[in-house]
C-alpha cells in the first residue's frame, strides 16, 4: 500500500506538494467531543512555519489553518477531521534551470527511479513542507494528551558541532535555534549564519522528552513503543539516526552499569529511555535523533542529469541552513501521534 498514512487507531493521511495548491492532513480516529478550534492547531503551525529567523528559510507562508470537516459547534464529531493549508508563496520557477538534474542529498534520483516521473518544484512530496500536515494532526493529538497530563518537549541539543552544556526547557522558544542552553544557542546561531553566508549548511541533534506516559503502553513484539517512535521520526526527511536513553553509549557500558535498578520508589536510573521490552515503564521516554545538514546548498556540487551526463549543480532558492529549529515541533507531533495511537489501542484491548 502507498506509504502516505500513519497510525492504527489514530490514523493520519497527509497530502500535497511543496509548490502545489495546498498541503494538509486527514485524521481518522479522533475522539468525539473534544473542544477544538483553528487556533489550537495554529499555535503549533506557527512554530513550524518558514520565515521565522535568519536560520530558517525566508519562504513566507502564513500557514493559516482551515478545518473543513470533523468539527461541529466547536467540538470533534468522531468523523474524519480534515485540515488544509494553502500554499501562498510558492516559487517553482526557482527550480526550472535544474529540473533535469539530480540534486545531491535529495530524493530526486530515487523518486525518478520509483515512479518514472517526479515533481521537481522544491522536491514536491519529498519536501519538508509535507510535514505541515503532520504538525496539524500532532496539534490535535497533543491537546488530547495534555488533558491526560502527558507533555512532549523537544529541543536542539546540538547544531553545527556546538552542544548544549546545560538544559533549561523554559528558554527553547526564546531563541531561533530552539536550543535549551542560551549560551550554546547564541553560538549555534552565529555558526549556522556563517555557514549559510558561505552557501553551506549544518546538521544537529534533537532530543525529545515525553513525560507523564503511564506504564504499560506498547506492544511486546512488532509494535514496540520505541520501534513505533523510531518509525515515526525516521519517516521525517533529514533524520538519519535515533537512540533511546543511554543509546549508543550502552555499547561501552557493563550490564551492571546499564541496567536500571529498582527500589520501592521505582527505577533509580533511566538508561532504557522509558521503554523495556517495547512497553513503557512510566518514566520519561527520552530519545535523540541525528539530523543531517540541509541538502539544498549554494555550494557547487558534482552530479548527473536525467540522461546520465555529468554536470555541476548549485541549488539556489529558499532553504533552511539548519533543519533542527523547525524539525523540533515536527518531532513533538510525530511523538504525540504514536502515544495517542497506543493509548487508544491499549484501551481497546484492556477495557470492557
Amino acid at each position: 500500500m502507498p506509504g502516505n498514512s500513519f497510525g492504527n487507531a489514530f490514523r493520519i493521511t497527509t497530502f500535497g506538494e511543496s509548490h502545489g495548491t495546498a498541503v494538509g492532513v486527514i485524521i481518522d480516529g479522533v475522539i468525539p467531543g473534544v473542544a477544538l478550534s483553528d487556533e489550537d492547531i495554529q499555535v503549533e503551525m506557527n512554530r513550524r512555519k518558514p520565515g521565522q529567523s535568519a536560520v530558517t528559510t525566508p519562504r513566507n507562508e502564513s500557514d493559516r489553518v482551515s478545518i473543513v470537516s470533523g468539527i461541529f459547534e466547536g467540538k470533534t464529531t468522531g468523523t474524519p477531521l480534515t485540515v488544509i493549508l494553502y500554499n501562498k508563496d510558492a516559487n517553482p520557477s526557482a527550480y526550472t534551470n535544474i529540473k533535469d538534474f539530480y540534486r545531491p542529498g535529495h530524493a530526486d534520483f530515487t523518486y525518478h527511479q520509483k515512479y518514472g516521473i517526479r515533481d521537481y518544484r522544491g522536491s514536491g512530496r519529498a519536501s519538508g513542507r509535507e510535514t505541515a500536515g503532520r504538525v496539524a494532526a500532532g496539534a490535535v493529538a497533543k491537546k488530547i494528551l495534555a488533558a491526560q497530563g502527558i507533555v512532549i518537549t523537544a529541543y536542539t541539543l546540538e547544531a553545527a558541532g556546538i552542544r548544549c552544556e546545560s538544559i533549561d526547557t523554559s528558554i527553547i522558544e526564546d531563541n531561533p535555534m530552539r536550543a535549551a542552553d542560551p549560551a550554546a544557542a547564541w553560538k549555534m546561531t552565529e555558526k549556522v549564519t556563517e555557514l549559510s553566508e558561505k552557501g553551506d549548511s549544518a546538521g544537529g541533534i534533537v532530543e525529545c522528552i515525553i513525560s507523564g506516559v503511564p506504564a504499560g503502553l506498547g506492544e511486546p513484539v512488532f509494535d514496540k513503543m520505541d520501534a513505533d517512535l523510531s518509525k515515526a521520526v525516521m519517516s521525517l526527511g533529514g533524520v538519519k539516526g535515533i537512540e533511546f536513553g543511554a543509546g549508543f553509549s550502552a555499547a561501552k557500558m557493563l550490564g551492571s552499569e546499564h541496567n536500571d535498578w529498582m527500589d520501592r520508589r521505582g527505577f533509580r536510573t533511566n538508561n532504557a529511555g522509558g521503554v523495556l521490552g517495547g512497553i513503557t515503564t512510566g518514566q520519561d521516554i527520552v530519545f535523540r535523533i541525528a539530523v543531517k545538514p540541509t541538502s539544498s546548498i549554494e555550494h557547487p556540487q558534482q552530479t548527473v542529469d536525467i540522461h546520465g551526463d555529468e554536470t555541476e549543480i548549485i541549488t539556489t532558492g529558499r532553504h533552511d541552513p539548519c533543519l533542527t529549529p523547525r524539525i523540533v515541533p515536527v518531532v513533538e507531533s510525530m511523538s504525540a501521534l504514536v502515544i495517542i495511537d497506543h493509548i487508544l489501542r491499549h484501551r481497546a484491548q484492556n477495557s470492557l
